[in-house]
This record gives structure tokens, C-alpha cells and sequence, in this order.
């Protein structure tokens, strides 16, 4: 049993609580029907954790909206000749912490059209998915129940629509009643398990540094059509497979020569989980698993492209496009890919520790050079000589049943370092590889990785109500944010 449940530390959208609070709350609507205004009670019910970390995931589950409208409403429907009724509906849910303040929109359907009864009130529950909220610091969050929209679709007995289109109608909350739902304590961990760890240096000259949302205004996912967001690349994922997931990564890397650092952009990683093993370890239990990621741009094994500027020499600025390049991973002979992560997740009594390493080969091109705003021809080929590997880490502890920091099916921050190859193949009338070794290669520097939840394709889609960390195309939802 307690194997059970550490494990859901390793299933795609595991959440860092320390128990769930059931919402359950009524509240009284005024709408605007097309007879005029009716009232409208609205149930609500959904599961939210207790307690929280600042910087990650809440998912609301189990989200229902059970409607009661009033006789005269449903008469109005059966008279059109509708026989049943289908129900989308919005809540809007404002969401706070102290002065900050963010609203999500909870969004449900009927599972299937309602007939319309012959007399008495029409009765609708309404369930889906809904998005997540990551808090930006501590302090209790807040979900208050604001505005609500219906959108009816009445049919004829033989499925046809009826005569009168689809209704849109807007309900406002009766004054003078409580609307709050739950209450979310958000909580650092008082400093315990901080390492001290290398600062990444301040952006490149002219580039504009990311702070993500304001300190204290929790951030809101929303669903997208497409990708995730404008500056998300398109990530969808294989859903014939339960063991793939996608998932958007992104962050920072110093370059030390510099004293500088490089933001990368969002990038899609696919990533493919191996099977578990378990062993016993100087008599600790441990959880082993060796899963594969691959970097997908365009169908290449690529980060998105990025343009940096940064002062050579100390004083020249200079302007690059980087391209960074997986090396492909490859098979064994029997057709089974090669892992390049590894993760461990130890038990000991009701601590447990999990340590995830990912290794990633690859090549860094260089084009689109201009030094002093003048381009530099360093031709098609202005790479790194040989292959360099990237390693990083991620740590996540669990303890009763609170999981801090990262694992590989719930995201978070990863950190390690890399070293740059000498340059090759760069110019074209003159042989430029010493200026850029010079420049970037041959000393570490630090890398802080930021990913975030991942979409499962044994996770979506989900039962009404229930997790859903992908859009409908399956894309994640989760869009991080580069942190240094």
C-alpha cells in the first residue's frame, strides 16, 4: 500500500499536497433569458489540495456545476418543439492571494442532451476539464465563484435542432451571499533542503530579462487551439501510447568568458518512460526507471533557434543565431531506443528522495553573425568541432505525502553544466574558428532547466472532471517560465 502511494509521485500530474478538501458550495444566479430575468441555482463541487508549494501546479478536479432552472425556462425551450436540451457552461472562478488577483474560466458540458421535463425545473450537471493555477509566492489562495454564462442547445425528439438557435444566456451572483469556495495554503518549506548554487549572470546587452507574472498574482493556465501559447512551438503529442508524453522545457545557460548568460526558448521534448524496476539497494528500497527524450522543432532535434548579443572581447558587441542540435539518441540492435534519462526514486520509511539525471548530446551552430551591427560572414558550417554533452539534474523530496521539487511527470527545475568544444568551419574568406573559441569555449557553465508538466497520452483524455494537463490536440498546458 505504501508502495502505492509513493508511486503517485511518478504518475503524469501528480500534485504537491498534503491532502484534498472537497468543495461544495450553492449559490443563487440572476440570468438574463430571453422572457426575461430568471433565477438560477448553481452547485458546485470540485476537489482542490489543502496545501501547496509557491511555484507549482494546483489542478482543480472533479469539477461539476449541477443547474437547476426554473419551469418557465424549460417551457419556453419546449415550446421551440425541443424535446432535450445541451448545456455548455462557464464559470468564471477569480482566484487571490493578498492584493493579487487572476480569474479562470471553468469550463463544462452535459455528457448528453437532457430531455426537457413536463413540468417542475430543468435540472443539468455540467462537468470537464479545468485550468491550472500556479501561485507566484506564500500566502492562502483564494477561489471565489464570479460570473456565469450558459450556452443551451435545444433539439427536436429526432436529434434536428429546434427552431430556435442555440441560447446564449449571462448570470450574475445574487448580492449578499457567500461565493468563496476554497481556501489553498501556499507555503514555502522554510528553507529546508536550499543548496547554495553558481547565479546565473545577467542577460545578454539587449536583451530584455523574463520575470514571468508579478510576484504574488497567481498565474492561470488556460486550453488553446493550436499550440499552448503565441510563443510555445507546436508540441503535440502520440497519444497510441501510454508510455510517451510532451512536454515544453526552457531556461537559462552562462557563458562563463562572457560572464553572461543565453535564454533559450521554449522547446518540445518528447519523452518516452521505460519500465520500472525495483531493487534493494544497502537495504533501501528504490524505484528505478531509464526513459527517453528527444528535442522536437519543426521535426528536427532541435531547441528552437535564439539570437543572442553579447560583447566580444569585453567591448565589441556581436550578434549570433544559435542553433542547438540533438544528437539522435539511436537503437540497440533488438529495435529499443537509448535511454538518456535515469531516474531513481528511493524509499526510506515515509521519506522518499528521487533524483532524475538526463545526459543530452549535442552541436552548436552559429549564423547570422554581425559584429558592431555589421554582418560577418562565417558561412553555413561555423559549428562546434564534436559533439558535447549537457548534464542535469532534477531533486524532489517526498515527505508525508508532500512532494518538493522535481520528478519527471510533474516538472520542475533541473541544473548542471556544460562545456563548449572549440569551433569549426567558421568563415569564409578567413578562418574566424579562434575568434569564437576563444570567446565561448573550454570553460563550464552553468545551466538551470525549467520544464513543465507534461501531456500523457495515458492522461487524456480525462473522465469528465478529472486532470487535464493537455488542449484538445495534445499539447501540454503547462507553458514554463525561464528562471536563472
Amino acid at each position: 500500500m505504501a508502495t502505492a502511494v509513493l508511486l503517485g509521485g511518478m504518475i503524469p500530474g501528480a500534485q504537491a499536497v498534503s491532502g484534498v478538501q472537497e468543495v461544495d458550495a450553492e449559490l443563487s444566479f440572476t440570468c438574463d433569458f430571453p422572457e426575461g430575468k430568471q433565477p438560477v441555482k448553481a452547485g458546485i463541487r470540485a476537489e482542490l489540495p489543502e496545501s501547496a508549494r509557491p511555484g507549482r501546479v494546483i489542478q482543480p478536479e472533479k469539477v461539476v456545476l449541477d443547474l437547476v432552472l426554473p419551469e418557465s425556462a424549460s417551457a419556453a425551450l419546449a415550446e421551440s418543439g425541443a424535446a432535450t436540451v445541451s448545456a455548455g457552461t462557464s464559470l468564471a472562478v477569480d482566484v487571490s492571494q493578498g492584493e493579487g488577483k487572476a480569474r479562470a474560466e471553468w469550463r463544462g458540458t452535459t455528457a448528453e442532451p437532457v430531455p426537457l421535463p413536463e413540468a417542475g425545473d430543468l435540472l443539468l450537471s455540467a462537468s470537464g476539464g479545468v485550468p491550472f493555477v500556479k501561485p507566484g509566492a506564500s500566502g492562502d489562495l483564494v477561489f471565489e465563484a464570479s460570473a456565469l454564462t450558459l450556452e443551451l442547445t435545444p433539439e427536436r425528439a429526432d436529434g434536428v435542432p429546434a427552431e430556435s438557435a442555440s441560447l446564449s444566456v449571462d448570470c450574475a451572483p445574487d448580492p449578499g451571499q457567500e461565493k468563496s469556495l476554497a481556501a489553498v495554503a501556499v507555503e514555502d518549506e522554510d528553507g529546508a533542503g536550499e543548496e547554495t548554487e553558481p547565479a546565473p549572470s545577467a542577460s545578454w546587452p539587449g536583451e530584455e530579462e523574463t520575470t514571468g507574472p508579478e510576484k504574488g498574482v497567481p498565474e492561470v493556465g488556460a486550453k488553446a487551439s493550436g499550440s499552448a501559447t503565441a510563443d510555445a512551438p507546436a508540441c503535440v503529442g502520440d497519444h497510441s501510447d501510454g508510455a510517451n508524453m510532451v512536454a515544453y522545457v526552457t531556461g537559462y545557460a552562462n557563458v562563463t568568458k562572457l560572464k553572461a548568460a543565453n535564454k533559450f526558448p521554449v522547446a518540445c521534448a518528447r519523452i518516452t518512460q521505460g519500465f520500472q524496476e525495483i531493487q534493494f539497494i544497502d537495504g533501501v528500497l528504490h524505484f528505478l526507471q531509464n526513459s527517453t527524450i528527444d528535442l522536437d522543432y519543426k521535426g528536427k532535434p532541435q531547441l528552437p533557434p535564439t539570437t543572442g548579443t553579447f560583447l566580444t572581447f569585453g567591448f565589441m558587441p556581436t550578434t549570433a543565431t544559435l542553433e542547438m542540435t540533438q544528437v539522435p539518441t539511436g537503437t540497440r540492435p533488438d529495435g529499443t531506443r537509448i535511454e538518456n534519462i535515469h531516474s531513481d526514486l528511493a524509499i526510506e520509511g515515509v521519506t522518499s528522495k528521487n533524483r532524475t539525471e538526463v545526459t543530452l548530446d549535442l552541436m552548436l551552430r552559429l549564423y547570422d553573425v554581425k559584429v558592431n551591427g555589421v554582418p560577418l560572414d562565417v558561412g553555413d558550417n561555423c559549428r562546434t568541432s564534436r559533439p558535447f554533452k549537457l548534464g542535469l539534474v532534477g531533486l524532489g523530496t517526498w515527505k508525508d505525502n508532500v512532494l518538493d521539487g522535481y520528478t519527471l511527470a510533474s516538472g520542475g527545475e533541473l541544473t548542471g553544466s556544460v562545456t563548449i568544444p572549440p569551433f569549426s568551419g567558421c568563415g569564409t574568406d578567413e578562418d574566424l574558428d579562434n575568434l569564437f573559441t576563444a570567446s565561448l569555449s573550454g570553460v563550464p557553465g552553468y545551466v538551470k532547466q525549467v520544464q513543465g508538466a507534461p501531456c500523457a497520452a495515458a492522461q487524456h483524455p480525462p473522465e469528465p472532471g478529472g486532470v487535464a494537463f493537455c488542449t484538445d490536440e495534445y499539447e501540454p498546458l503547462d507553458v514554463p517560465e525561464a528562471s536563472r
